[in-house]
């Protein structure tokens, strides 16, 4: 164990980089993508489970993906809800600060048809009327599970 403990601390690194794999659209990210959420005018059902996919039992990150603040250090969003009136705008904003290249994730059937909240007064629409989307989660709320499999579509991991 010592052994191991003075070689981490010697190279920094456990394991070796993953190699790139491109994803559906032909961009790539290298064994890790930065990951921003953003709740566009969900019920936060998908956001207990983002926050299961990334607890402690399913632990998406240690699949390389990781949850950041900013939208100018992720690499991807994952988007909940039916994009509301209020939200459009800012979305759009959002989607416009992430560097290239970037991805967005559909979370739920909210964010993919509007769901339930379809025909609403104060919804503006799915996710795909106001920004471009690479990627979709299925499910009300979708399981952990299907989460944390889509991104580890994103790292190739």
């Amino acid at each position: 164990m010592l052994r191991l403990w003075r070689k981490i601390r010697r190279t920094g690194r456990v394991a070796e980089p993953s190699p790139e794999r491109p994803t559906s659209d032909g961009r790539a990210f290298a064994g890790s993508v930065q990951v921003r959420h953003v709740d566009a005018g969900s019920c936060n059902g998908c956001e207990v489970e983002i926050g299961s996919a990334f607890g402690p039992v399913h632990d998406a990150e240690r699949y390389g993906a990781r949850l950041v603040a900013s939208p100018r250090h992720a690499d991807a969003l994952l988007v909940t809800g039916p994009v509301t009136r209020n939200m459009a705008e800012p979305l759009r904003r959002t989607y416009e600060a992430v560097p290239a290249p970037k991805v967005v994730v559909a979370v739920g059937d909210c964010a993919r048809n509007c769901g339930v909240f379809a025909g609403a007064y104060g919804v503006a629409g799915a996710v795909h009327e106001v920004i471009p989307v690479d990627m979709e989660i299925a499910g009300c709320p979708p399981r952990p599970e299907a989460i944390t499999e889509a991104l580890r579509k994103l790292t190739g991991r």
